[in-house]
């Protein structure tokens, strides 16, 4: 193969997250009074971290106070902690691709702007049985993508040069992220965005399914 390592994105390209974010978003928004959103809704405001999510979640005039809105991320958090998996479930074929990666010895790793600890939660509930040579979520004061410092990071700890990896994500925020880290990425169209989102921002390729992604990896 082409590539040592394939660095995933989380929300939207191996596990749909969708219905638990919703879910405690909608539990902030009805203990506050503030109207919630649909599912589709909040597809089009995940992807740049917690706060960029509740921010979009929130009426404008309350969007702009940001002790508010800290407020509101806390009570987010204690909740999702406590509720992160209950609908979340792994996309179609993505626990076997994970395996063929690593049957052939390409390194797999995760680049996630979630917060570190759901990060990990997840990765470890749902691919308990894959070897994983980077587990990265968002920390305190870490930029988040589509700042390169992720990727850079996970090549580093990998130990493999830019010309060797390749990204998979769901969201232009992906796309921009490697095309900045030096590295070549793939589209996923089953996630939260769509595929013209993924071209905008500069992808190539973007696969349909699971079995497409496979074959652009291993071609």
């Amino acid at each position: 193969m082409k590539y040592s390592l394939v660095i995933f994105d989380l929300d939207g390209t191996l596990l749909n997250t969708i219905g638990d974010l919703a879910a405690s978003v909608d539990y902030v928004m009805r203990s506050r009074n503030l109207p919630e959103h649909s599912d589709a809704e909040y597809r089009a405001m995940v992807g740049g971290g917690i706060k960029r999510l509740v921010e979009r979640a929130l009426p404008a005039h309350l969007a702009s106070d940001d002790a508010y809105v800290e407020e509101c991320v806390a009570q987010f958090r204690r909740y999702y902690v406590d509720n992160i998996d209950r609908h979340t479930t792994p996309y179609e074929g993505m626990h076997e691709l994970l395996h063929l990666l690593r049957q052939r010895g390409v390194m797999v790793a995760v680049a996630s702007n979630k917060f570190q600890h759901g990060t990990e939660r997840l990765v470890t509930k749902f691919f308990a049985d894959i070897d994983f040579v980077a587990i990265e979520g968002n920390r305190e004061g870490a930029p988040l993508k589509p700042d390169p410092a992720i990727v850079h990071n996970i090549l580093r700890i990998a130990n493999v040069t830019p010309d060797k990896a390749i990204m998979v994500g769901d969201s232009g925020i992906d796309i921009r992220t490697a095309t900045s880290a030096g590295i070549d990425v793939i589209g996923v169209a089953w996630g939260f965005r769509f595929a013209e989102e993924l071209y905008a921002a500069g992808a190539k390729h973007v696969a349909t399914n699971a079995e497409e992604l496979t074959q652009l990896l291993t071609a």
